[in-house]
């Protein structure tokens, strides 16, 4: 559904991914782990076209107007209330304005349809940016650190509404640099560093590929092990 074949990008003198190839499965939740600046949002914008490779190649096994995107600027209309938000999508999209209210109930913002964007906080501002990016039901949604910054509880809601999104036939890609949310989450995974691919695969095959990491699969420790740094 998604692939990437020895994609090249440079940024003036700066090479920020070296012959990045991966490929995630249709219906199914990829994981791209990595720490900041490793390149994860770099891959997302190649992928939806909004920067240019350069170098190898990439595809979507779908139209554009398929695709869901929830990337670190949330870009809501800060002087709109969260149905409000929506409901722009809703046009944009061709959908119907009653999605909007079904999207925001998913993500538990039910209670908050006239609540101005200004007034909301973090966990709510991305709740409601979810929301947005599934209003048209998209066959695959891209999704850079959902969960960053969250508290645990909120955090485990998003969970369980990417899980049904899956569950419903569509394919997420997923940046973290929470293994713990990767390995609850995603059938593959590639772990970035430096804008290499280090290791790609199930989460726990790569642990048993790292010797000890056999009975609860340990990326971070992995990680550390192939990199000499940690995540956060």
């Amino acid at each position: 559904m998604i692939k990437m074949d020895s994609i090249v990008k440079r940024f003036g003198e700066q090479t920020v991914l070296k012959d990045v190839t991966f490929k995630a499965n249709e219906k199914e939740i990829f994981g791209l782990l990595g720490p900041s600046g490793a390149g994860k949002t770099t891959i997302i914008n190649i992928l939806t076209n909004q920067l240019e490779a350069d170098g190898g190649s990439h595809s979507i096994g779908t139209d554009m107007l398929e695709i869901g995107l929830m990337l670190d600027s949330d870009g809501l209309f800060v002087r709109l209330n969260c149905l409000e938000n929506l409901n722009v999508f809703a046009e944009v999209y061709g959908v119907p304005r009653k999605k909007s209210l079904e999207a925001l109930k998913s993500v538990g913002l039910e209670d908050a349809v006239k609540k101005p964007v200004n007034d909301l906080s973090k966990g709510m501002r991305q709740r409601l940016a979810l929301a947005r990016a599934i209003l048209h039901e998209p066959k695959v949604l891209f999704l850079d650190e959902p969960t960053s910054g969250l508290d645990p509880s909120t955090a485990r809601g998003i969970h369980s509404l990417i899980q049904g999104l899956c569950d419903n036939g569509a394919t997420v890609f997923l940046t973290t640099h929470n293994m713990g949310e990767a390995v609850s989450l995603c059938s593959h995974v590639a772990l970035l560093h430096q804008g290499k691919i280090i290791e790609y695969g199930a989460p726990s095959e790569i642990c048993e590929r790292h010797n000890s990491f056999k009975t609860i699969p340990d990326l971070e420790a992995v990680f550390i092990k192939l990199t000499g740094v940690s995540l956060e």
